[in-house]
């Protein structure tokens, strides 16, 4: 919860993000995690359920969801008072697919049902078909009839749309105004930097950023309900989906910075945690954050054009006034 100004080789200043500690924070909250079966999701439901948050966990892996909603509830259970109403547990799992919106209107119905509220959302749920070839020089004439996959489109784009929408709507309710309440996002290195093989996936992260940034400006409007939108930004981190060992044996011998789960959840938790951050986003390398979105902005006049830039921002108002009112 801490971001603070450091000095990077280039001499421009820029936002590395410390995260605090969480039990202050996550105690006693309602948190929603799509994607929390596995890899970072996972870490993350293990993390906030340690710093006593109660969890929901939805996600087409069944098997392992249950076995993670098992193993938060024993390891920390939840401690009643004998004269009050019994606690809802620590975690609780329900399969979703989230390309189905039914699958994720039913996944926030019951968990507005067993909690009674949800103050936060987060969309870890994603896919990387990299053997799926939609762009690639060995298609042929024949082979580019057949028409390719849509998943990662339909998982990291279209879900994180049905989930986000429906989440705006939920997280108003059953909460007083001032009241703080999130949605963060996961786009990835991918979603502001060219990575070549994943074209698909990379349109589609590119595709959660705009998203967050389309909404920043005015998700709390008409209705000023305290509800931040964030997005993470994780570049290679260690999870069950590996690179190909030709990646991983290049990666190593480089020297380059490799994120665990649990780093990248340690980020998103600190997110979820600062009610200050708003409309940011988290690029995550090795064990270190830095917010981008700031310098994206404050130094738009140098790239764009002192010009083009205050023309740019003029018609940007003119949009914000016009289309939301």
């Amino acid at each position: 919860m801490i971001a603070k100004t450091v000095e990077s080789t280039s001499g421009v200043p820029v936002a590395q993000f410390l995260p605090d500690a969480f039990k202050d924070f996550l105690d006693d909250k309602i948190i929603l995690i799509v994607g929390g079966s596995n890899g970072i999701g996972a870490s993350l439901v293990e993390l906030c359920c340690q710093n006593g948050a109660h969890v929901v966990i939805g996600d087409i892996d069944a098997p392992r969801g249950e076995q993670l909603a098992r193993k938060c509830i024993q390891q920390w259970p939840v401690y009643s008072d004998p004269a009050l109403p019994p606690k809802p547990p620590r975690a609780f799992f329900q399969k979703t697919d989230v390309t189905n919106y039914q699958s994720v209107l039913d996944l926030f119905d019951n968990a507005f049902k067993k909690y009674n509220r949800i103050d936060h959302v987060v969309v870890t749920a994603g896919s990387t078909e990299t053997d799926e070839p939609w762009f690639d020089h060995s298609l042929s004439l024949t082979a580019i009839r057949k028409a390719p996959s849509n998943k990662d489109i339909d998982v990291n784009l279209i879900g994180t749309l049905y989930v986000t929408r429906v989440a705006s709507v939920y997280l108003r309710h059953n909460r007083g105004p001032g009241v703080d309440r999130s949605i963060l996002l996961f786009s990835c290195a991918a979603g502001f930097k060219e990575t070549p093989g994943v074209s698909v996936y990379q349109a589609a992260k590119h595709g959660v950023q705009g998203l967050m940034r389309s909404l920043r400006a005015n998700l709390n409007s008409p209705y000023q309900h305290s509800i931040r939108i964030n997005t993470i930004c994780p570049w290679m981190t260690q999870t069950g989906n590996s690179f190909p060992k030709s990646v991983e044996d290049r990666w190593a011998k480089e020297g380059l910075p490799l994120s665990t789960a649990q780093d990248v959840a340690k980020v998103s938790a600190g997110v979820l945690c600062d009610n200050s951050l708003h409309g940011t986003s988290m690029y995550v390398e090795g064990t270190r954050a830095w917010e981008i979105e700031n310098n994206i902005d404050r130094l738009e006049s140098q790239w764009l054009g002192e010009e083009p830039s205050q023309t740019l921002a003029q018609g940007q108002k003119v949009l914000r006034e016009t289309l939301v009112a």
